[in-house]
């Protein structure tokens, strides 16, 4: 199982949590909530309003979210529901517990209660220059009080 941290369409209550609970695609456990250990802009993008986490760190807010354990299938899944390498890049961030309801192991354990661990995170090194002034969220909400709708892929 490797830990993912999710931070956008992907969180319950979002547009795209019935992937997470889809078992054909793999299993998804939630352990708990967090925020990353160091600073990144998460920004509202693109014709879609698609959330990025822009691989920038020292930069924007400490960006909260969700922690998964998940099996190789959902992994895989993941990583061509986010368009991994292209338009996403899967990379180990640090992570700070805020809330763990996680019954893993003595390791998973032990990271918890120090309050960090490494989880897998799509976030983007490619992106337009523009990005970079767009607003920084230090969460993301699809219906939140920025206004900007997500187009569901269905939809595109």
């Amino acid at each position: 199982m490797a830990r993912v941290f999710v931070y956008g369409t992907l969180k319950k209550g979002q547009p795209n949590y019935k992937h997470m609970i889809n078992s054909a695609k793999g299993l998804a456990k939630f352990q708990g909530r967090g925020r990353t250990a160091e600073k990144y802009p998460l920004v509202i993008a693109g014709k879609y309003n698609i959330p990025y986490m822009l691989n920038i760190p020292g930069t924007g807010h400490h960006v909260a979210g969700e922690i998964y354990s998940v099996d190789d299938q959902m992994l895989q899944f993941l990583d061509e529901f986010e368009g991994c390498p292209d338009m996403y890049q899967r990379t180990l961030m640090r992570i700070e517990v805020v809330e763990w309801e996680g019954k893993g192991g003595v390791g998973e354990a032990r990271a918890a209660a120090e309050g960090v661990m490494e989880c897998f995170v799509y976030s983007t090194t490619t992106y337009p220059p523009e990005w970079v002034r767009l607003p920084y969220h230090d969460s993301y909400d699809s219906s939140g009080k920025h206004g900007l709708s997500y187009v569901l892929r269905e939809s595109r």
